[in-house]
């Protein structure tokens, strides 16, 4: 009787401790929230115009070059980029988890994951998260009425966070020619 009453009390004992370990690893949802599925500003006219003028003259100095197949690359990326600029984004349903981030229904694991930071784009508060791998290579979030800070306060337990981020010579080009070059007024 004693053998079985302390083998019923060793039982016992390994189902708290296995109890204790599904608590560590349990898949819970820390932050869920709606948001647009890209920042977006509405343009006006100006920037219509003035991209169709640019384009023109790109593609005058293609056609003079006898560049054909390079005039439809370039029609059809102006085409894409009118679209996306003319088109609000629908709203897309995020989730930050004890296991990841989804976007839709696209699941991250943490260890896909490389670091995050935080950025303004186009007056939107948008939450970048670097993967480890080359494609998709960033993970661009809309925080849409999600502040920064609580964000940040979930995913620091599992991402570094990076207060500034070396930008790119191409995010820089990009940033002279829209201050030097504007398409539209800034509002």
């Amino acid at each position: 009787m004693d053998d079985k009453s302390q083998s019923l009390h060793h039982g016992e004992r390994v189902d708290e401790e296995m109890d204790e370990y599904a608590d560590l690893f349990d898949v819970r949802t820390l932050l869920s929230w709606s948001a647009p599925g890209r920042p977006f500003r509405k343009k006006d006219k100006e920037y219509y115009f003035s991209a169709m003028i640019i384009v023109m003259l790109v593609e005058i100095i293609l056609f003079l070059f006898s560049e054909y197949s390079l005039m439809v690359v370039v029609l059809s990326l102006v085409f894409l980029a009118f679209v996306l600029s003319f088109v609000p984004p629908k709203n897309f349903h995020y989730r930050i988890s004890t296991e990841g981030v989804t976007v839709e229904d696209h699941y991250y694991l943490w260890t896909e994951l490389y670091d995050f930071y935080f950025k303004k784009i186009d007056g939107v508060d948008t939450l970048i998260i670097r993967t480890e791998t080359i494609l998709p290579g960033e993970l661009k979030i809309s925080l849409g009425n999600v502040g920064r800070d609580h964000v940040r306060r979930v995913m620091v337990h599992f991402l570094p966070y990076r207060e500034k981020v070396k930008e790119t010579f191409t995010e820089r080009s990009g940033e002279w020619l829209a201050r030097n070059f504007p398409l539209d007024k800034h509002h």
